[in-house]
């Protein structure tokens, strides 16, 4: 595929793929009930054609045995939904390294990355597919989230947006290929996206951000309003933070980062820093790109501009 034919033409096949850890059985039947009426919805509208759902596994013990995922497939194959894929992977390697795992086996037109804590509207598909069919060169479509609404900046004109987040993304696999998935060597759970958007955007294509298309995300706030952030959020942002802003050119921006946190970061974040400045020693970090700053943003610790 190149930059002049990503135009979707007539009803699509799609990929579905999710990276599970430590989700409950009711959690992911949730998600996989709203996806099997968006499906039936799609096929009849014309949107799509078949669909495919993979589950990558990265919990430390199955969520589902081999029989629990063939009743799942028999109970959704009459909306379409019925061929469900499942890899228990006995290692948690990270949202960027299992969404690649499932990518090598990719044969449909379009791949879905999405959440697996995550409920969808019944129309989804067909408002994701809108931008693709309408305009040349979208290669990837984004959906909104509810109840929490991402902050950053799109264009109400086109759509045009800086960066998807991958909680409900849809892509265009031959793209997914041609930039050669996510980064899993830089990025183990967060940023992976921003790096994912900003390579495609590197490589000639639009992403879009689509209001009509809603997914209900299970984000949890504190009492206070605050996001309730673990360690482990902790320290893989903080690292994503660096590695991202070493990555795109800005080593000056990584390097301040580094300092703020090791002078003033939790213990976790100080952890992170020590790690980047030991993969900066040695001479790991990752290949510079964009030295011009064509796509990459950086603005008060956010990598776009926000709304609000």
């Amino acid at each position: 595929m190149n930059q002049h034919d990503t135009q979707l033409q007539g009803a699509a096949s799609l990929r579905i793929q999710s990276i599970l850890y430590g989700n409950t059985q009711q959690h992911v039947d949730q998600s996989l009930a709203s996806l099997g009426r968006a499906v039936e919805l799609a096929i009849s509208s014309g949107a799509l054609s078949k669909v495919q759902m993979a589950f990558g596994d990265c919990s430390p013990d199955p969520v589902f045995t081999d029989e629990e995922i063939e009743e799942r497939r028999k109970r959704f194959e009459a909306q379409g939904l019925g061929d469900i894929q499942y890899e228990f992977y006995d290692k948690n390697l990270g949202s960027a390294a299992g969404h690649n795992r499932l990518l090598e086996g990719l044969n449909s037109e379009l791949v879905l990355i999405l959440n697996p804590d995550t409920v969808v509207a019944p129309d989804l598909f067909i408002e994701l597919v809108k931008p693709m069919r309408e305009r040349q060169r979208v290669a990837v479509v984004e959906a909104r989230q509810v109840p929490i609404e991402h902050p950053k900046d799109y264009s109400v004109a086109s759509g045009e947006t800086g960066w998807v987040t991958t909680a409900c993304a849809l892509v265009t696999a031959a793209v997914a290929k041609e930039v050669n998935g996510f980064d899993s060597e830089s990025f183990f759970l967060y940023c992976d996206d921003v790096d994912f958007s900003w390579r495609i955007r590197l490589a000639g294509y639009k992403l879009v951000f689509q209001p009509s298309a809603v997914i209900f995300h299970d984000k949890r706030l504190s009492q206070e309003g605050k996001w309730i952030v673990g360690a482990a959020e902790e320290y893989f942002s903080a690292e994503a933070a660096m590695m991202l802003s070493y990555k795109y050119s800005r080593a000056d921006l990584a390097d301040r980062i580094e300092r703020q946190l090791l002078d003033a970061g939790s213990e976790s974040e100080k952890k992170a820093a020590r790690k980047f400045q030991s993969l900066k020693e040695s001479g790991k970090l990752p290949v510079q790109i964009d030295a011009d700053h064509k796509v990459a943003q950086f603005i008060d610790g956010f990598y776009s501009k926000h709304r609000f």
